[in-house]
């Protein structure tokens, strides 16, 4: 296993759920941590948490201008970036007959089109040093059909399919691309936030929680060089699917 002290590391997402935990988890490895979201309260009260290794940037992945900013203050703060975790994302569920294809419009682009403008920007920086790490954050859904998530599980699947082409195509320059696709979570994506009942699904094994992804998250990124880990499907014990 290599250390993670000492990299630099974009986590979008960051204010809550999966993006907050890794954030927190990435810092206790020694990790420099910029964190990105559009929550700017939720975002500044964590980095204010996290002390002098993390830096606050408030970001829409939706704009193209927010994206270049982030990995600008980055470079500015921090001189290198060495890992992007592409975590921020949306869901909606239901019907498609009797969806909203606005709502459909705005959840790809955040989960989709946010992920690959992310990309594209720290691409140019990891290519230069030869070395980098991108994780982006999947789902179940990108792998196995759920039948009522239709667009969601299609912004997935779609995600899938770009983290798979970019690390054939920056396997190369010595970068390492892959996907971390997690089943039920019980945070904010899922409306479960109370301590209580948190507990209460992790206890009957039908959720994982936010820092079980974290940490599957710090286990692809601490792998030898040499090791690169495509996807990583981790799901509470008793999910089907």
């Amino acid at each position: 296993m290599q250390s993670l002290s000492g990299k630099v590391a974009i986590v979008t997402g960051a204010s809550s759920g999966i993006g907050a935990a890794t954030a927190r988890a990435l810092a206790g490895q020694g990790c420099r941590v910029v964190l990105a979201a559009r929550s700017v309260d939720k975002l500044n009260a964590l980095a204010d948490e996290l002390g002098d290794q993390a830096l606050a940037v408030p970001t829409d992945v939706t704009k193209g201008s927010d994206v270049t900013q982030l990995v600008a203050q980055c470079m500015d703060a921090f001189g290198r970036v060495d890992i992007l975790f592409a975590n921020a994302g949306i869901y909606l569920t239901g019907q498609v007959a009797e969806g909203d294809p606005e709502a459909w419009a705005n959840m790809l682009d955040i989960n989709i089109n946010g992920v690959m403008r992310c990309a594209h920007a720290v691409l140019p920086h990891m290519i230069a040093q030869k070395s980098g790490d991108i994780v982006v954050t999947s789902s179940i859904s990108g792998i196995v059909e759920g039948r009522n998530e239709p667009i969601y599980g299609a912004s997935k699947h779609a995600i899938q399919v770009f983290t798979h082409t970019l690390r054939n195509q920056v396997a190369a320059d010595g970068l390492r691309v892959g996907a971390i696709a997690p089943g039920k979570v019980a945070n904010e994506l899922w409306g479960i936030t109370e301590p209580e009942e948190v507990g209460k699904q992790i206890a009957a094994h039908a959720f994982l929680r936010s820092e079980d992804v974290a940490n599957a998250v710090v286990f692809m990124l601490s792998q030898p060089e040499h090791v690169a880990i495509r996807d990583l499907v981790v799901m509470p014990q008793n999910q089907v699917g």
